[in-house]
């Protein structure tokens, strides 16, 4: 697979080049025939019913934790935690979470929040300070995920079983 040199004409370095590819196969690997729009395996994943979100934000998270490793800020940490959330809660919504995935690519909007921290000096600072708190909300999110995901594929599960 060939390298990934630049996100919207930021130069990816290369500690973030295999972060950068996971981004792509989440966010954009894939093309829509005839059209410019991409995506990625987000929205197939979403397909499965409450499970497929929580998997999702999972994978979101640990490229979260990854790009703070590599040195974003609180600030900048904070805008990609809100990112996630956005995709994770709209992903719940059945059909118009998987349109929505196909074009916030939340991923790929923190990748390029922490190009802006190396390459235009936004967001500077450690986040190591906030590491702790940022892991308790994204468990705290985690955790409501799950519970909603539940009630979800119970709602579902009554609706066509004529239970409801």
């Amino acid at each position: 697979m060939p390298e990934i040199q630049q996100i919207e004409g930021k130069k990816i370095p290369i500690s973030l080049q295999r972060i950068a590819r996971v981004v792509k196969l989440m966010d954009s690997q894939f093309r829509i025939p005839g059209t410019n729009i991409t995506f990625g395996i987000d929205p197939i994943i979403g397909l499965i019913p409450g499970l497929g979100d929580l998997v999702d934000y999972s994978i979101s998270a640990i490229l979260l934790v990854s790009m703070v490793r590599n040195g974003a800020s609180g600030r900048v940490v904070a805008k990609m935690i809100v990112n996630i959330t956005i995709d994770g809660l709209v992903g719940l919504i059945p059909f118009l979470g998987r349109i929505f995935d196909v074009f916030y690519k939340a991923n790929r909007r923190n990748l390029i929040l922490t190009l802006e921290h190396f390459e235009e000096g936004k967001h500077q600072g450690s986040a190591w300070p906030i590491v702790l708190p940022i892991l308790a909300v994204l468990t705290l999110i985690f955790v409501l995920l799950g519970i909603a995901a539940y009630y979800v594929v119970v709602w579902i599960f009554a609706f066509f079983t004529g239970l409801f």
